[in-house]
């Protein structure tokens, strides 16, 4: 009985994968390393139908959204699909009082109702080119690490300018391995991008700041643009006689759902992982970078919820600032307890244990790479103070009080009026130029929100910095003010700076001997020379820690050539497979492989802005009008969770069946493995998607934008 035990579970575990498929594969590289293991896992398209440089493929239809975000064409006529927190800033931009896009949702009813979206652009990837012969021939071991950098930046420079010669596109060569590889990549770019349609915030961010990272999760976080070009196909600016761009491929559109065990694949732009840190990056990490993340943004952020609730007009200025800085921030308590909970220092110490001790047995090894660790515990720990100092204005000035970063913008017309002749074609195009950044910034800026923040983070960088530390300003505070915050906030906030009225007028007659003057300018200035001679003080830490990284993950590769090894994220095209799975995330608790709609009714609270559900969609779940988008239980299907390896810049990846169709969209990862940033965690971690029946139940039924629908390729 034991033996037929044995065969039927070893028959099952060849028949259903049993682990998660972790990495962010290279496409170049996926017939050499990938495309068999995912043929076994049930996937039908062969490695030039995903990646190809010669015939359209599916690469073609994945684009990178904005500058942080990935998106996908879903249809002919230049129809493009992302999160709804994607494309929030664009949702946000156009909302006002009287036309509130993010509470009310926004749906063109024909193309011309498509509204422009200034700024906002869509990157397709043309070609990914292994350039590392290339750049290995003018490297060599005997080089300092600035001198490395500063070929690397040459010679990339000059591959870049080759790649494009005589084109529209634009290039860029990135290094991967720590800097032992590196890729070409080249893109087309294209700016005029249109918003179609988005959801209300109560179904594409329900749940909002409670739900972010969890599962299981009831969002419909998607929104829809048009890409525009000119008559010939080509990126053009924004024109009325632009015309939707044909793609070289978009993803047909599946009906027919996910279930357990399914093959899945991403295709996205991962941002940043460090899967190959150290024991001590990660103890950096623990104890400087992610506390005082938590720490400094949790105080703004509070600062900014409680005037959004009060004010509606504040509410909308301050979506997007509040959405970027709270993600990050609940991501930095998630890692925290994460890396904790899951031993990862342990785990990262017991492998550079691995590594010495095959370096002991190895001495030609040994003299390659013998002293990559320490390198870097000497550069890690050298920083550990100036990483603190750094962190912290960056958090508490540059993207804690708007205006000093704000006033950062006026330095190019500073240096042109202190010049003795001042270039007055020079003038004019730089002053014109800070007239639109003044209607953009105080279009979205509320001035006693401002000054409570800036005296908050003022008091939080005095309190927690060392006095060598502290910019010259501070010593304003201790004997001019006494040390009074509070007054010395209430006079920096009669900067010219501060009022737009005002600054206009400044402009209208500049001064060079205005600017130097202000109380928010002196301090941009003062930041600016501390934060240079903090910077300076870490370069030689920094290379110590660069070549390190570089010889340990050159190391670890020699020391296991069997392995398949994939590179950290970079913002680059990666492709995830895996497939769709349920887990246990501590003793006693299941949790299921999708949600539906009965879990927003459970969680509605008319009472809390995150939960509150809309009438119409009550009133479709009352009657169970679900249409051709329910399950075979007679279910409407939410979201959906699988076992495909994303981070930051995923958002918006389409999750893609074994035939390349659309079975959703990637919007976040869960709870429980907050650290497979930094190891990958096979038995916790898990993408979680909107399901694409939730988003055509949502464009069908809830906003009869059947139009949209019409336009895709449902496959049924």
């Amino acid at each position: 009985m034991k033996k037929i035990v044995v065969i039927i579970s070893f028959i099952a575990a060849c028949i259903i994968p049993s682990r998660a498929e972790e990495g962010m594969w290279l496409l170049p590289l996926l017939e050499k390393l990938n495309i068999g293991d995912m043929q076994k896992l049930g996937c039908t398209l062969t490695a030039e139908q995903i990646y190809s440089i010669n015939q359209s493929s599916i690469k073609d239809a994945v684009v990178i959204f904005g500058g942080g975000c990935t998106g996908e064409m879903i249809s002919g006529e230049g129809l493009l699909i992302t999160n709804h927190h994607c494309g929030y800033g664009a949702i946000q931009q156009h909302s006002s009082l009287e036309h509130n896009y993010l509470a009310d949702g926004f749906w063109a009813k024909t193309r011309a109702d498509e509204i422009s979206t200034p700024d906002l652009k869509v990157t397709f990837l043309v070609r990914i080119e292994d350039v590392t012969a290339r750049m290995d021939s003018v490297l060599y071991p005997s080089m300092t690490e600035t001198a490395r950098e500063d070929t690397i930046a040459k010679k990339s420079e000059e591959i870049e300018k080759q790649a494009v010669r005589d084109t529209h596109y634009t290039a860029s060569v990135r290094s991967f391995f720590g800097g032992n590889q590196f890729y070409l990549v080249v893109y087309e770019e294209f700016t005029d991008v249109r918003l179609v349609g988005a959801p209300p915030s109560s179904i594409g961010k329900f749940g909002a700041d409670t739900d972010n990272w969890m599962w299981p999760r009831h969002t419909c976080d998607f929104s829809m643009f048009r890409v525009y070009a000119d008559s010939s196909g080509r990126p053009a600016r924004y024109s009325a006689n632009n015309i939707p761009l044909k793609p070289k491929k978009y993803l047909p559109v599946s009906l027919k759902g996910v279930e357990k065990n399914d093959f899945t694949m991403t295709l996205g732009y991962p941002g940043s992982t460090e899967r190959y840190a150290t024991s001590f990056e990660v103890l950096e990490m623990i104890e400087n970078e992610l506390p005082n993340r938590v720490k400094i943004r949790g105080e703004k952020q509070e600062i900014m919820m409680r005037h959004m609730l009060a004010n509606p007009a504040v509410k909308i200025k301050y979506a997007t600032k509040y959405t970027r800085s709270s993600n990050y921030w609940k991501n930095s308590i998630g890692m925290m307890q994460g890396v904790q909970r899951l031993h990862v220092y342990d785990r990262k110490l017991a492998q550079e244990q691995r590594f010495a001790q095959w370096l002991a047995a190895h001495p030609e090894q040994n003299a390659k790479y013998g002293e990559a660790l320490s390198l870097i515990k000497t550069g890690i720990e050298s920083n550990h103070t100036h990483n603190r100092v750094t962190q912290y204005v960056s958090e508490c000035f540059l993207q804690g009080t708007e205006l000093v970063r704000f006033s950062l913008q006026f330095r190019a017309l500073q240096t042109e009026l202190e010049k003795k002749t001042p270039d007055y074609g020079r003038l004019a195009l730089v002053t014109d130029m800070l007239r639109k950044n003044i209607e953009t910034f105080f279009k979205d800026y509320d001035r006693l929100l401002d000054m409570e923040v800036t005296e908050a983070l003022l008091k939080r960088y005095y309190s927690d910095i060392p006095a060598a530390y502290h910019p010259d300003f501070y010593q304003v505070i201790s004997k001019k003010y006494k040390g009074d915050f509070h007054q010395y906030t209430q006079d920096w906030f009669k900067s010219v700076f501060a009022d737009a009225n005002r600054l206009n007028a400044f402009l209208t007659k500049p001064s060079a001997k205005t600017l130097p003057k202000d109380p928010v300018y002196q301090v941009a200035l003062s930041l600016l020379n501390a934060s240079r001679q903090w910077y300076d003080g870490m370069t030689a830490g920094e290379e110590l820690t660069a070549k390190g990284v570089r010889l340990y993950i050159a190391g670890l590769q020699e020391m296991q050539p069997e392995k398949q090894w994939y590179p950290d994220a970079n913002f680059t095209m990666r492709l995830s497979y895996g497939a769709i799975k349920d887990y246990f995330p501590r003793d006693a608790v299941y949790y299921n492989y999708y949600t539906t709609l009965q879990g927003v009714m459970e969680k509605e609270d008319p009472n809390n802005w995150e939960f509150v559900v809309p009438d119409r969609l009550k009133e479709l779940y009352a009657s169970k009008d679900f249409g051709a988008y329910a399950n075979a239980q007679g279910e409407l299907p939410l979201c959906f969770i699988s076992t495909n390896d994303i981070t930051g810049g995923n958002s918006g990846s389409p999750v893609i069946n074994g035939k390349g169709e659309l079975l959703g969209l990637a919007f976040d990862g869960n709870w429980e493995a907050m650290s497979g940033d930094i190891v990958f965690e096979p038995d916790l971690q898990r993408t979680i998607s909107v399901d694409i029946r939730y988003v055509l139940f949502i464009i069908d039924k809830y906003a009869g934008a059947t139009h949209l629908i019409n336009e895709m390729t449902l496959v049924k």
